[in-house]
């Protein structure tokens, strides 16, 4: 085939347009940027490779996928609910403009009933709907499996330390007061129960990473989080053993943390990837990872690292903190379970006792036999709770704290 990447200064949509190229590469925003020359030309085909970053319709990109003249559209994604059934619609109306209706008509008909009332007679009215437009192939298909080693997954209970005790309950008193104000409705109720929600995920990681003092790992020689003092008893084990690890947050902050402690303990320069790395680091960081003698550990964001990326010389993922949607998890799993990986994959996702963090994910387990076709919004029905459901959600029990 004559292929041809449109990107970079030097791309001229003439160039197409001479009909001496099969197949052009392209990326989302250089598409938006360029959508007026390559709407005006004539294709046989439009493939939309990780459909669901466009699955916000009044983007410029997805606005520019819709306008390209295609006579076929296939779009290929590992998460086509990544936070909420209207994901699922979106990837379908850009190949099937139309075909669920407009979104609130969808909301009525499919994905409220779903997500709230988890009715199977919707599931399944949708189900007969997008089956015949759907090719699925997953991991557990058996053309598939033989090509894949085992895939072991964990979950693992830490506690947490005095310390983290003390600030996640000082959050949990702030949060009941500001409720307790009779003008904190609505919006504001929101936001201020989503903010407490990001600052005790941050109190379970390090009390550092909360406080962004630049304090130290370590007090009195004693960890200030058990969380990271799990990871480096595992990280320092698989190590030992000649084996690799992916680690995953989903705070940027925290990756750069875990980068400048665990560099000098682990006698290694641990590179981390996240969204402000330009193209080139990312490859330069990719493409030494996977190399024979590239670090043992890499630290990765979830929005940067989970998806398009091949980082099959890791054989261990770490999940040090948790997104609460099983879907992005799974694909972010999946840089190292994936064809080319040789050996066993174990996967560990870390989660603090006693607090909010167990809670959730006693409720994400308990529903995931809906999540790979529909999961609620991230963490935003938090927000939604009542006063009394949301607070014993988020309790510090009294396992919490360790010995």
């Amino acid at each position: 085939l004559r292929v041809i990447v449109h990107h970079g200064t030097g791309r001229s949509v003439d160039v197409i347009s001479t009909g001496d190229v099969d197949v052009v590469l392209t990326t989302f925003a250089t598409l938006a940027r360029d959508r007026t020359g390559l709407a005006g030309l004539q294709w046989s085909e439009l493939v939309v490779d990780e459909a669901q970053h466009v699955k916000n319709v009044h983007t410029a990109a997805a606005k520019a996928l819709r306008a390209i003249p295609a006579r076929l559209r296939i779009a290929l994604t590992g998460t086509p609910v990544e936070n909420r059934l209207e994901d699922l619609r979106a990837v379908v109306d850009l190949v099937n403009p139309g075909m669920l209706g407009s979104a609130s008509v969808f909301r009525a008909r499919f994905a409220e009933p779903i997500e709230r009332d988890r009715d199977a007679d919707a599931l399944r009215r949708l189900t007969a709907l997008t089956g015949p437009f759907i090719l699925r192939r997953t991991k557990t298909d058996p053309a598939v499996a033989p090509d894949l080693p085992e895939k072991t997954e964990l979950t693992v209970r830490t506690n947490l330390t005095t310390e983290q005790a003390g600030l996640y309950q000082a959050v949990l008193n702030d949060l009941h007061e500001a409720l307790g104000d009779p003008n904190h409705k609505g919006e504001f109720r929101r936001r201020s129960v989503l903010a407490a929600l990001t600052r005790l995920k941050q109190i379970c990681n390090h009390p550092a990473h909360y406080l962004a003092d630049g304090s130290a790992l370590l007090r009195k020689r004693r960890h200030r989080s058990g969380k990271v003092e799990l990871l480096i008893d595992i990280l320092t084990t698989l190590i030992a053993e000649g084996d690799r690890a992916l680690v995953f947050t989903q705070f940027a902050a925290f990756a750069e943390l875990l980068d400048e402690w665990l560099t000098p303990i682990l006698g290694v320069d641990v590179p981390v990837l996240h969204g402000g790395r330009s193209r080139c680091d990312r490859d330069a960081m990719v493409s030494d990872f996977q190399s024979a003698d590239g670090p043992p550990v890499l630290i990765a964001t979830l929005k940067a690292g989970g998806t398009g990326l091949n980082l099959v010389g890791a054989n261990h993922v770490i999940h040090a903190d948790r997104w609460w949607n099983p879907a992005v998890e799974d694909q972010a799993t999946d840089r190292a379970y994936r064809i080319g990986q040789t050996k066993n994959v174990q996967v560990r996702k870390f989660v603090c006792v006693g607090t909010l963090e167990e809670r959730i994910d006693e409720m994400v387990t308990a529903k995931r036999e809906l999540s790979e076709l529909t999961v609620s919004t991230g963490e935003n029905w938090l927000g939604d709770l009542d006063d009394d459901a949301l607070f014993d959600l988020l309790a510090l029990r009294d396992e919490a704290v360790g010995e």
